[in-house]
């Protein structure tokens, strides 16, 4: 069986971005290395095991990537939550700024936010389809 270990976002400032995904998303530390001029950082949600590598943006390849997903207002990256209205309003209170509110697409209630370090990043959370109509009505 395959299955995802590790995935990877270009960030401007692995520090940084290592104290936003950390204090502010709660992911928690995996591995932080000194690779001797920089660093090698995963985290991960907690309770799960997929990596997320912290991994520096400055060769010119990540940073037209990056550049041209901004650009667009494509998400890097896309993180599920369970609540997203309350981890909108627990993030803003923290000072995050949003490119998106919370918003129905569909099967899903979703918003965007700006990671600090380059990237906007998507908060996607299931909602329920309660208002089916029910078989032969």
């Amino acid at each position: 069986m395959i299955r995802i270990a590790m995935t990877s976002v270009y960030v401007d400032d692995e520090e940084r971005a290592h104290a936003f995904y950390g204090d502010v998303l709660g992911f928690e530390t995996r591995t932080n290395l000194d690779l001797g001029g920089a660093r090698f950082i995963t985290v991960v949600a907690p309770g799960q095991d997929v990596e997320l590598l912290l991994e520096p943006g400055d060769s010119p390849l990540a940073e037209q990537y990056r550049r041209g997903l901004r650009e667009a207002g494509l998400p890097c990256i896309v993180l599920g939550v369970d609540d997203l209205r309350a981890e909108h309003e627990r993030l803003s209170g923290l000072g995050v700024r949003f490119t998106q509110p919370p918003t129905e697409h569909g099967p899903v209630l979703s918003a965007v936010l700006d990671d600090t370090v380059g990237n906007l990043v998507q908060l996607t959370q299931p909602l329920a389809r309660d208002r089916e109509a029910a078989p032969g009505s």
